[in-house]
């Protein structure tokens, strides 16, 4: 009967060996996957019969080594290019003698443009749920940035177009570029970098992402996912100006600003100095004939003023008020005057008719008024004889004035 292995400890330490055959064995175990990827680093040796190759995954910093026969690359469905994206089918195989992983392919095939357009709208859904495209999230471009951030290509005719055409609009524009790959494996990462670089750069106010057109294959990795969440985590305005005109990665939808092409970047991202200049002329030209037809106006409206009577004779109102007040004045006392000659005569006409109805004038034409004088109490006028018997003090009054007598009573013949 065999005695069982001793286990594995410091002092019972498998060999190299052993740990390489056994970690062969459960990776030998794993059986085959299907795998998608873009294929980089493709060493074909005219000499071997085996071709290395990385098959990297594109939303990720990860890859694997994959192996594939000769005639298995050189009979692919697709010519295969660093950059090409492709779904594999492989055994994971562990290399002991060198202690390596590698996953050695039987399969190829390519991803065709449908479904490549398809997993883009997938991508697009799921940012746009996200909210990685709403407008209100969307940064203002500065008037007149300091320093414009360029990513693009190096030497490419997007950096040209960009760089001529602002500095043909503002000369005194300055450009922060940075030159990355702009399609291929190494794109995405590239770019990433140089976006947290310029982000991070305080005198940088506005990005630029530029790249003229290409296939769908060529812009696919401006549709990439960690593309996209980059630019929308950046602080500083991004423009995107990818492609041309019909040319619509998803970077256009996260970007701040989309520019159909490069040249409308630049166009968009400083002002034309000499629209600029026609405008403040103008400008200064419409504000200069406001000034002009608001004093004017304003003239006008004094020159309206000045001509009302109440101000062009401010006196007449009161010269009118006055000879009013005068006429009113002379009615008045003419009025009066009359009304003072209309009673003096009527007092006049009736101190005549007292004077002629009178007892003084009455006596003056002769006639005398007697009264009889009785011991105790007033005089009282003789009305009849029967009042005055013999005896009877009397008081005779005429004209110029009185005299006593007595009566003698009746006299015959009266």
């Amino acid at each position: 009967m065999t005695q069982p292995a001793p286990p594995n400890s410091a002092e019972n330490p498998f060999p190299v060996r052993a740990v390489a055959i056994r970690v062969a064995g459960w990776i030998d175990k794993l059986g085959t996957v299907w795998v998608e990827g873009q294929l980089t680093q493709i060493n074909l040796r005219p000499d071997s019969k085996t071709v290395f190759m990385v098959l990297r995954d594109p939303a990720a910093d990860m890859s694997l080594t994959v192996t594939a026969p000769r005639d298995l690359i050189l009979g692919a469905p697709v010519k295969l290019t660093e950059g090409v994206q492709v779904v594999v089918c492989g055994k994971p195989t562990f290399y002991t003698g060198r202690g390596t992983f590698s996953l050695r392919l039987n399969e190829i095939r390519a991803v065709g443009i449908g479904e490549l357009l398809a997993r883009i709208e997938r991508l697009r859904r799921l940012l746009d749920a996200e909210g990685l495209f709403d407008a209100r999230l969307k940064r203002p471009i500065p008037f007149l940035p300091s320093t414009v951030g360029l990513i693009t290509g190096r030497a490419s005719a997007a950096e040209h177009d960009v760089t001529t055409v602002a500095t043909g609009r503002w000369p005194a524009v300055r450009f922060a570029v940075r030159n990355t790959a702009v399609q291929g494996p190494n794109a995405v990462p590239q770019i990433v970098e140089a976006l947290s670089d310029l982000d991070g750069d305080p005198d940088v106010d506005v990005i630029v992402l530029a790249r003229g057109g290409g296939s769908v294959e060529d812009l696919l990795p401006f549709s990439d996912e960690t593309l996209c969440r980059a630019i929308a985590a950046c602080r500083t305005p991004v423009v995107s100006a990818v492609g041309h005109e019909p040319d619509n990665p998803l970077c256009d939808l996260v970007a701040d600003v989309r520019a159909a092409t490069p040249t409308d970047a630049a166009k968009k991202i400083v002002p034309d100095t000499a629209a600029e200049q026609q405008l403040i002329a103008d400008l200064r030209r419409r504000s200069a004939q406001a000034l002009r037809n608001w004093v004017s106006r304003e003239e006008r409206a004094l020159a309206s003023l000045r001509s009302r009577p109440v101000l062009a004779q401010p006196l007449a109102a009161l010269q009118a008020r006055g000879d009013e007040i005068h006429r009113a004045r002379s009615a008045v006392r003419r009025d009066i005057t009359r009304l003072i000659d209309v009673e003096t005569d009527r007092v006049g006409h009736l101190a005549a008719r007292l004077a002629t109805l009178g007892p003084a004038a009455t006596l003056a034409r002769g006639y005398a008024v007697v009264q009889t004088v009785p011991p105790s109490g007033p005089a009282m006028v003789l009305r009849s004889v029967d009042d005055a018997p013999a005896g009877t003090r009397l008081r005779v009054r005429v004209s110029d004035g009185a005299v006593a007598a007595v009566s003698e009573g009746l006299t015959d013949g009266e």
